[in-house]
């Protein structure tokens, strides 16, 4: 019955119901260059969004059943109603009417000129209430195909055989503790090993064509994800990488994973037809494991732009309370609004309202969120930041700013201490200088110090926190060679007071990369500085190399704070490739990629070692450490004889070289014998040596000379 009513529904708009079948669309064929594609059987699925061409057709149900003198009164309502969400084309409203009774049958059609204002007008209208007896129920037209499949009688789902998985974590056993890396090159992607020890990388997969824009680790380095026209997916395992699951999204752009990598959100705009209609924006959030959509967000760009810019940001949406998925939240006009992921609905049922709210993070550790408030009403109203407890929303502590332009606020990793960066006006509104608001969360009441550099005029470049620790590096100054000053949050008797430990003058640098480790840090110099490097032990405050990697345009450190890897993409037409330094700034290795464009190492999964048991390792390297050495020095040699074998290898082949050419040296001495008259030319006492001098007329030249004598 509910087919042959689709079918009649779909004959009044004149549509051939067999046309809409996902099994009869004939997709239009795409260049594979002859490489089979993963992508070929990647969505097909009944979840699919597929462009039939009825994606701005609409069914509204539930609508009066009038009689005929009546349909126009409610033709003009329902018109009335949805014009206001979009275009409706010309005779793009139909409501049937039952011939037998002749009165409408509670249903009509509504075509709009684009997809995306039809999406919109069954957000905004699915539960409309008309009136009491009539709440609309609206649906895309598309979606009768899959409505269709339904079978008429339930059948229990097939129970599957249970087959254990591939361990997606086995690559953190590897004998070497060797870590991984993926690189982008061409239309290539590969994994490989970081084997410093070889001095090259060992390839573990490889595969053309495997993602459409870039790849993506997840947060704990258990997947990798791809992205492709149809969607996302996500591939693990030791060296296989097999497809674990995928994300049906239609033209995704971006994605981001929760920091526990229990989801993930994608992320796709599409242009409207009409250039004066809002870009339309569609974000999904899936259970990473399962592939099901845990909840979807829709609307206008606007809808999602971040708080007083108009623009959207990426990440929209940010997580809170570390690896627990807890909580997420994204920023809106004067609102906050905080999600649970228990429900994937508000806390509260309702948004934080914070009046002009410009920016927010979460602290990485705590349920914290640190919110930002510009001046109001033409500075009447200070500037604030304030710290929020979720899920209670009571705040914490709340800072007053004057005269600030700008504010940027950045945690450190463990979520100890939060520095609030701020660009305040001078008296005369000419110029800005720039004062640190650092507060203390872990101590009580949580105590702000105010910090200011010895010139206040100076520009900040980069600020960056010591991972896992205490201290802090600031890169500031206004000239081509800038200071770089590194501060305690402890005093000398490890009390709490803000130290300075030592400013570096005049560096080619203009960015900061800490060791995952701490103690370490890299100032780069990219972009202008042509890729200066300087590795620099903080714990001696001292450099321990200076290095350079001409047109360098990235650096990252892998997660054990061992190597980094310095690399030149595409952006640059030479040079593509990457660079692997040792902590101490040795070059290990150098890889040229044509067309080079990401370089990503695979994050480690936090230590299972309690605090204590990791003390105790680090006071017991020494004793850990000598069978390393023995391997290390087996490593060494090994390299010494290969390169002595590759040496010996040289040798031999130029001795082959030179006997080769003797012999046919020797073979042709009868024929330059003859060449030569018989003369046995190839002697070398029969040549002597003559000097013979030449005497050579240049010119002649006559000239007239003329005498007086005197009588």
């Amino acid at each position: 019955m509910a087919d042959a009513l689709i079918e009649e529904r779909a004959a009044l708009l004149g549509i051939d119901i067999s046309q809409i079948g996902l099994d009869s669309i004939q997709l239009p064929p795409g260049e594979d260059f002859g490489i089979e594609s993963d992508d070929e059987d990647l969505y097909r699925e009944d979840n699919l969004e597929l462009d039939t061409g009825l994606g701005n057709v609409i069914i509204v149900d539930n609508l009066p059943v009038v009689p005929c003198e009546k349909f126009e009164k409610l033709e003009g309502v329902i018109h009335k109603i949805y014009s206001q969400i979009g275009v409706i084309k010309d005779d793009g409203l139909w409501m049937p009417v039952d011939p037998d009774i002749e009165k409408t049958r509670g249903y009509c059609f509504i075509e709009y000129n684009t997809p995306q204002e039809a999406e919109l007008a069954k957000e905004k209208t699915n539960g409309y209430k008309l009136d009491r007896s009539h709440i609309f129920a609206v649906s895309m037209f598309e979606d009768f195909d899959r409505f269709m499949r339904v079978p008429d009688e339930w059948a229990p789902p097939e129970t599957k055989p249970y087959t254990p998985g591939e361990n997606l974590q086995q690559w953190l056993t590897d004998e070497k503790a060797r870590d991984q890396f993926v690189i982008r090159a061409g239309s290539d992607t590969e994994v490989l090993w970081n084997d410093a020890r070889q001095l090259k990388p060992e390839p573990v997969h490889r595969r053309p064509f495997w993602t459409e824009s870039f790849v993506q680790w997840s947060p704990l380095g258990t997947y990798l994800a791809t992205v492709h026209r149809q969607g996302s997916a996500v591939w693990g395992g030791a060296s296989t990488f097999n497809r674990l699951v995928r994300y049906a999204h239609a033209q995704v752009k971006l994605i981001d994973f929760s920091p526990g990598e229990k989801y993930l959100v994608t992320y796709s705009s599409h242009e409207p037809s009409n250039p004066r209609d809002p870009q339309r924006v569609v974000i999904n959030i899936f259970d990473v494991r399962t592939g099901k959509i845990m909840r979807d967000f829709k609307g206008s760009a606007g809808d999602f732009a971040a708080g007083g810019t108009g623009a959207v940001t990426w990440p929209i949406f940010r997580w809170g309370e570390g690896r627990e998925d807890k909580y997420f939240a994204r920023i809106g006009k004067s609102v906050v609004s905080v999600y649970e992921t228990e429900t994937f609905s508000l806390i509260d049922k309702k948004s934080l309202k914070v009046e002009n709210v410009m920016d927010f993070c979460w602290s990485p550790t705590d349920p914290i969120l640190a919110l930002f408030v510009p001046e109001l009403g033409g500075g009447n109203q200070p500037a604030r930041v304030s710290l929020v407890q979720i899920p209670s929303k009571e705040e914490l502590r709340q800072k007053n700013l004057f005269s600030v332009s700008d504010c940027k606020m950045y945690w450190q990793s463990n979520g100890d201490y939060l520095a609030v960066k701020v660009d305040r006006y001078t008296k005369t509104k000419k110029s800005t200088y720039t004062g640190f608001e650092l507060f203390r969360i872990k101590e009580r009441d949580i105590p702000i110090e105010v910090l200011e550099l010895e010139n206040k005029n100076d520009k900040i470049i980069a600020f960056a926190w010591e991972p896992k620790g205490h201290r802090f590096a600031v890169i500031h100054g206004d000239g081509p060679r800038p200071d770089v000053s590194f501060y305690s949050m402890r005093s000398g008797n490890n009390t709490g007071r803000v130290s300075k430990l030592t400013t570096l003058k005049g560096k080619q640098a203009n960015a900061l990369f800490w060791s995952p480790a701490g103690r370490y840090i890299i100032l780069a110099g990219l972009k202008n500085f042509n890729g200066q490097l300087e590795f620099y032990n903080v714990d001696e405050l001292e450099t321990m190399a200076t290095a350079e990697h001409f047109m360098a345009t990235d650096i990252e450190w892998d997660p054990t704070g061992r190597y980094v890897a310095t690399a030149v993409t595409s952006v640059h037409e030479m040079e593509n490739g990457f660079n692997i330094w040792s902590f101490n700034g040795k070059l290990l290795y150098r890889i040229l990629k044509d067309h080079f464009f990401q370089f990503s190492w695979r994050p480690r999964p936090p230590s299972l070692l309690s605090p204590e048991k990791e003390e105790e390792i680090a006071k017991n390297l020494k004793k850990c450490s000598k069978k390393y050495e023995a391997e290390d020095q087996d490593v060494s040699m090994l390299l010494s004889e290969q390169d002595r074998e590759k040496r010996r290898m040289l040798k031999d082949e130029w001795a082959k070289w030179v006997s080769r050419w003797k012999q046919m040296h020797e073979e042709e001495k009868l024929e330059r014998q003859n060449l030569s008259d018989g003369e046995a030319s190839d002697e070398e006492e029969e040549y002597k040596a003559k000097e013979v001098e030449v005497e050579e007329l240049l010119d002649v030249s006559e000239e007239v000379l003329s005498f007086d004598y005197e009588e």
